[in-house]
C-alpha cells in the first residue's frame, strides 16, 4: 500500500477506514461542523447584544421582565383579567424606566484629593465638581464615588448649560491602609430600580494613610555614628584602617606600595587595610499573623519600624526593611511610607529565622539588624533568628505589646526591648545605647 493511501485513512477508535469511506464521512460531518460554527457565532452575537441590555437592567429590572411575559402569556391565554392587569402595569413600568435613562450624558467631572498621603487620625479632603458640557440643560442624576470597600452618592440637580456642582467629601483616616477614591460614575435610575445607566468619568485615585511615627532625633538609637565607618575584621587591599604591610603581589595597586619599607628592606611591600562598613541598618518587620496576638500589636510593630527607618534616613545611612513577603523600598521617606501604608498580615509559613536568612545573604553589609515583633514570637524563634546573622552584626528586638510596661532583657547575645506604646522607643532606644 502505498504511503498516499495509507495517509488518507481517517482512523476511528482502533481501526483505519479506507480512503472512499473516510471522504464520504468527511462529507457527512461537513453540515455538523457548519451548524456548530454558525452555533457559535449567533450565541456570541447574543453576549455582544446583551451586554449592553444588562448593564442597565437591574436584578429587578430581569425579574419583572420574566413576570410581565408570563403574566401576558397567562392572562391572553386564559382570558384572566387579573394576570392581564399586572402584565399591564409592569409594562407600563418598564416603559416609563426606559424614560428615566435614555439620553446622551456629557459631564466634566473633576475629582481631586487636598493631599495625597495623610497620617492615622488626619483630615482627607476629597473634591467633586460636576459641570454640564452639552448645549442643553441636563436631567438630575446622581454620582457615586467609592471611596475603599464603601461608595459615597452624591445628587447632582439639573444642570443648565455651562452650570457647575461642587460636592466637598471627607474620608475616615482610621487605620493605616491604601485607600482607592473614584472612579466616578454617574447614575441615572428609575424610581423603582428596574433600570440603571452608569457611565464612568474618571480615573480611581490612591490615598495613601501612612502609620503614626515617632521622632527619634536627640536620642541615640544604636546606631553607628562614626564617619569613616566601622572597622571589621575582613581584609581588604584598598580601605581607610590601615592594618599591616604584606609583600607585593603582582596585580596589586601600585599607589599603595610602601615606599620607606620597601627602601628599608629592598623587597616590594604593600599596604593592607581592615575593611571598614558604613552604618547600615536593616529592620525586619514580621507579617506573619501568628507572631501577633491581634492587630492592635501589629499597627504598633509597623509604627516602629518606620519611625527606625525614618530616623537611619534622616541621618543619610542605609536602611533596609524586610517583610515575610520580601523587601520594602528605603531609599526616600516617602517611599518607604507609603510601602508600609500597604503591608498586611498573612498567614505566611516563613518564620522570622527564615527571613533573618535571607537578610545574611541579601543585606551583607548590615551593620545593626532590628526585629520588630508581637508578642506571638517566642524567645526560641528571636535566638534562632539571630544566629543566622553575621557574628559582627549588633542585632536587637523590638517585641511590641500594647499596654505592657516597657522592659529590657537579654537571650544570649540578644537584647530584647518590650515596648508598650510607641512614645516609648526614643527612651528605649535611649537605655539601649547607655548599656
Amino acid at each position: 500500500m502505498s504511503e498516499g493511501v495509507r495517509a488518507s485513512r481517517l482512523r476511528t477508535g482502533r481501526r483505519a477506514l479506507p480512503a472512499p469511506f473516510a471522504r464520504v464521512l468527511g462529507r457527512a460531518a461537513a453540515p455538523a461542523r457548519s451548524a456548530r460554527r454558525a452555533g457559535g457565532v449567533l450565541a456570541a452575537a447574543a453576549r455582544r447584544g446583551w451586554e449592553p441590555v444588562g448593564a442597565v437592567v437591574s436584578p429587578y429590572g430581569v425579574a419583572a421582565v420574566v413576570v410581565a411575559l408570563a403574566a401576558w402569556a397567562a392572562g391572553l391565554a386564559y382570558s384572566w383579567l387579573e394576570v392581564l392587569v399586572v402584565a399591564v402595569l409592569l409594562t407600563a413600568s418598564l416603559a416609563a424606566a426606559v424614560v428615566f435613562v435614555l439620553g446622551t450624558f456629557r459631564y466634566t467631572v473633576d475629582l481631586g484629593l487636598a493631599t495625597r498621603r495623610v497620617t492615622v487620625g488626619d483630615r482627607a479632603v476629597g473634591r467633586l465638581v460636576v459641570g454640564n458640557a452639552s448645549a442643553r440643560a441636563l436631567l438630575p442624576s446622581v454620582m457615586e464615588v467609592p471611596v475603599g470597600l464603601g461608595s459615597a452618592a452624591f445628587p447632582v440637580p439639573r444642570l443648565r448649560p455651562g452650570a457647575e456642582h461642587e460636592e466637598v467629601f471627607t474620608i475616615p483616616t482610621r487605620r493605616r491602609s491604601v485607600i482607592v477614591v473614584g472612579p466616578v460614575r454617574s447614575v441615572r435610575a428609575d424610581p423603582l430600580g428596574l433600570l440603571r445607566r452608569a457611565v464612568t468619568w474618571s480615573q480611581p485615585q490612591e490615598l495613601f494613610v501612612h502609620p503614626v511615627v515617632k521622632s527619634l532625633a536627640g536620642s541615640s538609637t544604636g546606631f553607628l555614628k562614626d564617619l569613616e565607618g566601622r572597622a571589621t575584621q575582613d581584609i581588604s587591599s584598598s580601605d581607610v584602617s590601615f592594618h599591616a604591610l604584606r609583600d607585593y603581589v603582582p596585580g596589586d595597586d601600585r599607589r599603595h606600595i610602601h615606599w620607606k619599607t620597601t627602601a628599608r628592606t629592598g623587597q616590594l611591600m604593600v599596604r593592607q587595610f581592615e575593611e571598614t562598613r558604613r552604618s547600615h541598618l536593616a529592620v525586619m518587620l514580621s507579617t506573619r499573623t501568628a507572631d501577633y496576638a491581634d492587630g492592635e500589636e501589629f499597627e504598633l510593630a509597623v509604627s516602629v519600624c518606620g519611625s527606625l527607618g525614618l530616623q537611619a534616613i534622616k541621618e543619610d545611612r542605609g536602611v533596609t526593611v524586610l517583610v515575610n513577603s520580601g523587601s520594602l523600598r528605603g531609599d526616600h521617606r516617602t517611599r518607604l511610607l507609603d510601602d508600609l501604608a500597604r503591608v498586611e498580615l498573612s498567614p505566611s509559613k516563613a518564620r522570622l529565622a527564615d527571613v533573618a536568612r535571607v537578610a545574611a545573604a541579601t543585606v551583607a553589609d548590615a551593620s545593626v539588624v532590628a526585629f520588630v515583633v508581637g508578642s506571638g514570637v517566642p524567645p526560641a524563634e528571636l535566638r534562632a533568628a539571630s544566629a543566622r546573622l553575621p557574628q559582627d552584626v549588633s542585632v536587637m528586638a523590638l517585641q511590641c505589646v500594647p499596654g505592657a510596661v516597657m522592659s529590657k532583657h537579654s537571650i544570649a547575645e540578644l537584647t530584647v526591648l518590650t515596648l508598650g506604646s510607641l512614645g516609648e522607643l526614643p527612651l528605649a532606644m535611649r537605655r539601649l545605647a547607655d548599656a
